[in-house]
């Protein structure tokens, strides 16, 4: 079947979807500081806690994606992985944050950490044949970019609500701590990112794979031979020299971006407002928030147009290189008794990772046909699974380096005044950090070579392929 224009509701649908795979993360994020600011975890705990549960995912997800790739089943190959997911999740994530003061330090990163590999193995359940089901929406090389825009614009949506979160967490008058705001507001995220998660496993079309013959069989029996397989698809997915650039351009931007990223909540409090946070009132709020009210209402419908002049590859390298315009002007903006200076550089920062996922969830379907072609399997699952293995392996790897980054600059969260040097290095960290990383994503994705052209005709070979 020939899949070209989505209806919009179908695009919707798989957004909402995206909204509560960005919003569970998101309010983890914020929830995070918790632990460092109200239940005493040191940096180096911290940056555990980030790391461990997330490689744990990370090296899940290649499994989960075998797993709906081959799946044989009247609700298609991902629908009901999308629903169970979904579930599992939300329950994780109240059980996760029931956490005390009194019980002490050892038991609550005990606790949490548990609670955490079952919060990410939902998580993986849900997230690998969700975005699987995005990347069989299109054939079409545009079409799957306007997908992957919907998404994102939905999506953002949780980068705006979240970082409001610092208020309510820190409202006296709401809550009389912050472990006890955490507790309370975590069964209202769980459920609203709930129903969320189970939008795109409701209304999404897919058709039964009951039929389907060229599927890997999974069962006890074939375990090992499964198993076997998953290791296989690995390998070759990263044969494909465009798919390993693409992963490795977004490890690049997406690490350096997310290891300073809480930064910028202690870099206001501290530096902008003298360590009070009282006195910052919500520009830590506004940073996040109006930063991504941007990347949906400006940057994402102008990186959608102008892939569509331009291409794919020039519009990322264009994009990146307006964010790192973004990244210089927070050196310069972030200015004590002055605070709404920053908002000026938001719109260029915001082009980073507004216009990173918007493209490259579409230059992967782009691959997958180009696997497809050479392979004869079609396998969105195992590619998208190693994609946000990706992502995932990044993101680890930047909670353990901002807790390392703090330590080695002296920087601690819940001192009044810090060390001479430490908010420089804060800062320094800052702005630097993510430029060198979105650099080298640059060029390395200077040899990426699926354009237009390309992709149109593989996509031709691969009808011709299906007739004879």
């Amino acid at each position: 079947m020939n899949k070209n224009k989505v209806a919009l509701s179908q695009k919707i649908a798989f957004g909402i979807g995206m909204l509560a795979n960005q919003m569970f993360p998101a309010a983890l994020q914020i929830f995070m500081m918790v632990l460092v600011k109200g239940l005493g975890f040191p940096p180096l705990l911290w940056g555990i806690i980030f790391f461990a549960p997330r490689i744990f995912d990370a090296f899940t997800d290649p499994i989960m994606g075998f797993i709906s790739d081959n799946t044989r089943s009247k609700w298609g190959r991902r629908r009901h992985y999308v629903f169970a997911g979904g579930l599992i999740m939300g329950i994780a994530f109240i059980a996760m944050w029931q956490l005390y003061p009194e019980n002490g330090l050892l038991y609550n990163f005990t606790y949490f950490m548990v609670l955490s590999f079952i919060f990410y193995l939902g998580l993986t359940i849900f997230s690998v044949p969700y975005v699987a089901m995005g990347y069989e929406m299109s054939d079409d090389f545009h079409e799957r970019t306007s997908i992957m825009a919907v998404a994102q614009m939905i999506g953002q949506w949780a980068w705006v609500i979240v970082p409001w979160f610092w208020i309510i967490l820190y409202d006296p008058e709401m809550f009389e701590s912050v472990p006890a705001a955490t507790r309370k507001l975590s069964y209202y995220v769980a459920a609203f990112c709930t129903v969320l998660a189970l939008v795109p496993a409701l209304f999404i079309k897919s058709e039964s794979t009951l039929d389907r013959v060229d599927f890997t069989p999974i069962n006890k029996n074939n375990i090992s031979n499964s198993l076997k397989k998953i290791l296989v698809s690995f390998k070759e997915a990263f044969r494909i020299p465009q798919f390993k650039i693409l992963c490795t351009a977004t490890f690049l931007i997406y690490n350096s971006f997310m290891t300073i990223s809480a930064f910028s909540f202690f870099i206001i409090v501290s530096y902008m407002f003298n360590g009070d946070a009282g006195a910052a009132g919500i520009w830590p709020t506004l940073h996040g928030s109006i930063g991504a009210l941007v990347t949906t209402f400006l940057v994402i419908p102008v990186i959608d147009a102008i892939s569509k002049k331009m291409g794919k590859k020039k519009t990322f390298m264009l994009s990146q290189g307006i964010s790192i315009i973004g990244y210089i002007l927070f050196w310069f903006l972030f200015i004590p008794g002055k605070p709404y200076m920053f908002l000026i550089a938001l719109p260029f920062f915001s082009f980073g990772i507004g216009g990173l996922f918007t493209l490259m969830m579409s230059m992967t379907a782009d691959v997958i046909d180009l696997d497809e072609l050479n392979t004869g399997q079609r396998r969105e699952g195992i590619f998208g699974a190693i994609y946000w293995w990706m992502v995932k392996f990044g993101f680890a790897i930047a909670g353990l380096l901002s807790g390392l980054f703090m330590a080695w600059v002296g920087y601690t969260p819940d001192a009044p005044t810090q060390p001479d040097g430490a908010i420089t290095g804060m800062r320094l960290f800052y702005t630097f950090f993510p430029i060198l990383g979105t650099l080298a994503a640059m060029l390395v994705m200077r040899s990426y070579d699926v354009t237009e052209e390309k992709a149109n005709e593989i996509r031709r070979q691969l009808e011709e392929n299906k007739k004879k």
